[in-house]
């Protein structure tokens, strides 16, 4: 039996107002729409009669989107959800991990409630799908992976979910080469990794150590790479070398990759042209404590940027708000995307690439057919809900209601 709801009243954009071959705004109209089994089956005029006996919630005008994709976050080792606990200075990242080798296990009983409150927090800012990486490590073993793994189920039925499998004390270093190959037998389904030259000393044997496990498993890889400047491309060179070699385009990820935000433009492209030829992906947290990565050259080049609130309110980052919606803003700031057009396509690096309008202002979301998929706004276009942080209403996920703001 179809299981239906017709979205009523909902504010969907239309295109763009122009004076002078310039954008000065964004037209929208009022819709009913209907969600059929997890998709959109009809989009009429508000002023069409819709069926009795049919589930129906009226939108009363908020502006429906896309739902956002949280593309990185720990959801395994926040403080979110508990007390306050002060982050205390680290020279470097190897403090970090002395320091989970007492904080991982003390955190383990609480694991699963705080990701629970995190995965309650980011659904309210708009999420309907997470890819949160999770410590596989000797110190904790696949403890993470179950905590995770058990919170994400009680939200079966309100997101979708990755989860990455993440060396966080080094593939080689802490030896977790065999633990990494068990989470990919126990729930994890990409593969991770960590700055080969940093953690592990060797680049091509922690490359190579990963994709041979992504390849073994038939898995999608996400490699943590925070190593500088032109050691990062480097690596990323190294990586896309071994992306061609398996054949793995379209299945790689390199997260943070901060080298791209130290080079020269020229070395940068450089890059770029060779993640677009293998079709690798990268995400990001849009950072200001450092040089930011050139997004804007990236998504020239035709490289897949996502985004992420990657650590919120944990041992390595006081930060973070859990809401996509922000990291967008925080994109468009940084890069002074400040006219109409640019701001409502900065939407765009955290719903996956969907956006209502085209680059030309055509619409092309909601469809028949799309997932049913959709945040609501108190904003009158995706242009203000990027500047202004426009509040969330509601959210559905596969046709059915799944959040309501109280």
């Amino acid at each position: 039996m179809k299981e239906s709801l017709w979205i009523k009243n909902a504010s969907l954009e239309c295109g763009y107002t122009e004076a002078n071959g310039i954008v000065t705004g964004t037209k929208t109209e009022c819709f009913h729409v209907l969600l059929t089994d997890g998709r959109v089956e009809n989009v009429v005029p508000a002023t069409s009669d819709i069926p009795d006996g049919v589930s129906a919630w009226d939108a009363q005008g908020l502006l429906m989107l896309p739902s956002f994709r949280e593309m990185h976050i720990h959801l395994d080792k926040t403080f979110y959800g508990g007390p306050w606990q002060a982050v205390l200075p680290a020279p470097n990242r190897f403090f970090r991990i002395e320091q989970e080798q007492e904080l991982l296990p003390r955190q383990l009983p609480v694991a699963r409630e705080r990701a629970e409150k995190l995965l309650e927090l980011v659904q309210s800012h708009g999420a309907t799908h997470v890819r949160t990486h999770c410590n596989i490590d000797p110190v904790i073993g696949l403890k993470n992976l179950e905590a995770t793994w058990e919170a994400l189920a009680t939200y079966r039925e309100k997101l979708s979910w990755e989860i990455v499998a993440f060396p966080q004390h080094g593939l080689l270093r802490s030896d977790s080469v065999s633990l990494v190959r068990e989470a990919m037998k126990h729930g994890a389904g990409l593969v991770g990794g960590v700055d080969p030259a940093t953690f592990d000393d060797d680049i091509e044997k922690s490359l190579d150590t990963m994709m041979d496990i992504a390849v073994e498993a038939n898995a999608d890889v996400d490699l943590h790479l925070h190593e500088p400047g032109h050691l990062g491309v480097y690596i990323m060179k190294k990586l896309a070398a071994m992306t061609k070699d398996a054949g793995w385009q379209g299945r790689v990820t390199v997260s943070h990759a901060y080298g791209l935000g130290e080079v020269p433009t020229a070395v940068a492209e450089e890059v770029a042209e060779l993640f677009a030829e293998q079709q690798i992906a990268v995400m990001s947290a849009v950072p200001i404590d450092m040089p930011t990565i050139p997004i804007p050259l990236l998504h020239a080049k035709g490289v897949h940027v996502g985004l992420g609130n990657d650590n919120i309110t944990d041992h390595w980052d006081p930060f973070g708000t859990g809401d996509m919606l922000q990291k967008a803003n925080r994109l468009a700031e940084r890069f002074r995307w400040i006219d109409e057009r640019s701001l409502s396509r900065a939407l765009g690096f955290v719903t996956g690439g969907l956006t209502p309008l085209d680059q030309a202002g055509n619409q092309v979301w909601p469809k028949v057919g799309d997932e049913a998929n959709a945040v609501f706004v108190r904003a009158k276009c995706s242009a203000e809900a990027v500047a202004r942080l426009s509040p969330k209403e509601a959210v559905v996920f596969s046709g059915k209601m799944v959040w309501q703001k109280q």
